[in-house]
């Protein structure tokens, strides 16, 4: 079967518009007009800025801010390290719940499979967490 430079534009031409109806844009278009719109106030709001601020930087403005009193000690203390392990421990369990309110929803679509791979997800955040717990990583004194 040989093709002509004719009959291959006018294929081609007919694929493309068989995919533009089925990708039809203007139902995109006040998405993008929203976009469009947003991300020039966005560039506006940062650029006006810079542009209409003025320029006289002395000792007091380029001083750090707290509350409007001057700054009372070092600034740079070290937290106990047991806050930042604290916040580890409620990211991932709060991750957890996340996993668990879509599952619940759709328990009833995914079958015993997705209940049992869901039950496997649970016993080894609790043997983590039972991990945690007798290694005295959530004990405070």
């Amino acid at each position: 079967m040989t093709y002509s430079r004719n009959s291959i534009s006018i294929e081609l031409f007919t694929n493309v518009y068989n995919m533009t109806q089925m990708f039809n844009i203007t139902e995109y278009l006040p998405i993008l007009i929203f976009l469009g719109i947003a991300g020039f106030i966005s560039f506006l709001f940062s650029v006006l800025p810079m542009l209409l601020a003025s320029r006289n930087p002395d000792s007091s403005k380029l001083s750090s801010y707290e509350c409007g009193f001057s700054p009372l000690g070092n600034s740079r203390k070290i937290f106990n390290i047991r806050f930042y392990l604290v916040a580890i421990l409620f990211i991932i369990f709060d991750l957890e719940i996340a996993f668990l309110f879509p599952w619940s929803i759709c328990l009833s679509d995914i079958g015993i499979g997705g209940f049992w791979s869901m039950m496997i997800f649970l016993v080894i955040l609790i043997i983590g967490f039972i991990y945690e717990w007798s290694k005295g990583a959530l004990e405070w004194e």
